[in-house]
């Protein structure tokens, strides 16, 4: 506007000099302009007013016209974008109300969204997920549906979009689906360590046991997943493994497929024990002492120990040896106490189980949990002490009802 305010000026000082110049010098002059038949002539200063005036009314209607496209083309811009920037709107509120974890609001506007803000995958990937949280199953597949139709591969949705979709295909047990896609992008499966745990997670579900074995190699070559995963993976392997040659073949084919493994792997607790888990479920007891024999000698996890308690072992000498061994250099070990008693009790050793019971519940910390408490008042039972066994299972109840309160008040926790 200065500018156009300045040329102006600029101008129409021009042709005022022109104009004032021929009374300076004494001279009006003229301007004359032929045109074939016509003749037009004026004086230097008339021409001068004509020419200033055509100039102004020149500079007002191209401001007039430049105006009237600007404001015709804002105009049809508003039109034309305002369904994309409602969409937008819709997208960017639908991803904070999923962050917010409210649900039902995030799959309403991120479904609203999809199309109008031309991010169709990621808006129906959280509306799925959304709907997925409120248990909306038939939703669920909606949006999945929708998905399939986009383009799956890494370059155009990224990895990323790709296992979130896995994962909820997984959700909804539509198994063939995810294997499906884990299929298409199985060259990353071993060098991605989060598609590589969707593999080995829908492999189990697929009861592909000896597949997960070999899988689990890569798998602790990965470092962000972590030991406590790899050994839950290896105990549902292994023991879908063993389980199946039990079945599908004999007693002795189980027996050979556990001789073939390696010394290494038979050290491992969770793959010892889905072992003796699968002896055990089939009758085949009397090995389990001399299989779980070296493991507690050796000083057993927590875990493995508790695991022990749910075997039916009998005549369990040896192990009560090696286990009082541990607890001749920790008197006030929980975990030995627990298995020194359980193993007494299954043995008919009532006085030691007793004994063993009544260290355990006097610790510091209350090291023990319903599973010993309910096998100490069948201990007690079983040696007439009625009353005991009764305040015992008083105990189990009491902490039942704790454990049941500290998850409701988790909940709702969770739920504020």
């Amino acid at each position: 506007m200065k500018r156009t305010i300045l040329w102006f000026f600029l101008i129409l000082t021009f042709f005022v000099v022109i104009a004032v110049s021929p009374s300076v010098i004494s001279e009006k002059g003229y301007i004359l302009i032929s045109m074939g038949d016509s003749i037009i002539e004026l004086t230097v200063v008339s021409a001068c007013i004509m020419l200033t005036v055509i100039f102004a009314v020149l500079i007002f209607s191209l401001k007039l016209i430049r105006g009237s496209l600007r404001f015709g083309f804002r105009g049809w811009n508003k039109i034309a974008f305002a369904s994309h920037r409602r969409g937008l709107k819709n997208f960017n509120r639908g991803i904070a109300a999923f962050i917010l974890e409210d649900n039902q609001q995030a799959e309403h506007l991120l479904a609203k969204a999809a199309e109008p803000s031309k991010f169709p995958r990621t808006a129906y990937l959280l509306a799925a997920a959304a709907s997925s949280k409120q248990s909306l199953r038939s939703n669920t597949n909606h949006y999945l549906g929708l998905l399939a139709q986009e383009d799956h591969t890494i370059k155009t949705a990224g990895l990323e979009s790709i296992l979130v979709t896995i994962k909820l295909l997984m959700v909804q047990e539509d198994f063939s689906q995810a294997r499906t896609i884990i299929d298409e992008h199985h060259k990353h499966v071993g060098h991605d360590a989060r598609l590589l745990s969707l593999e080995i997670e829908l492999s189990l579900q697929e009861k592909r046991f000896n597949y997960v074995i070999d899988q689990l190699v890569s798998a602790r070559k990965q470092k962000t997943i972590t030991d406590v995963k790899i050994t839950q993976w290896e105990a549902t392997a292994f023991y879908g493994a063993f389980n199946e040659t039990m079945l599908q073949e004999s007693k002795d084919a189980l027996v050979l497929f556990w001789q073939k493994l390696s010394k290494k792997l038979k050290q491992r607790e969770a793959i010892l024990f889905a072992y003796c888990q699968v002896l055990a479920e089939h009758k085949i007891t009397e090995p389990l002492n001399k299989i779980l024999l070296p493991v507690v000698k050796k000083g057993a996890d927590i875990k493995f120990l508790q695991n022990i308690r749910l075997l039916p072992i009998s005549a369990a000498d040896e192990l009560i040896s090696a286990v009082q061994k541990h607890l001749h250099h920790d008197q006030h070990s929980g975990k030995w106490l627990s298995c020194l008693a359980n193993l007494a009790a299954k043995s008919q050793q009532l006085p030691m189980a007793e004994k063993a019971f009544n260290s355990l519940v006097n610790l510091d910390g209350k090291q023990y949990d319903t599973t010993d408490l309910l096998a100490f008042s069948k201990v007690l039972e079983q040696q007439g002490d009625f009353q005991k066994a009764n305040q015992v299972l008083n105990k189990v109840v009491t902490q039942i009802d704790t454990q049941q309160n500290n998850v409701l008040q988790t909940n709702n926790g969770n739920e504020a």
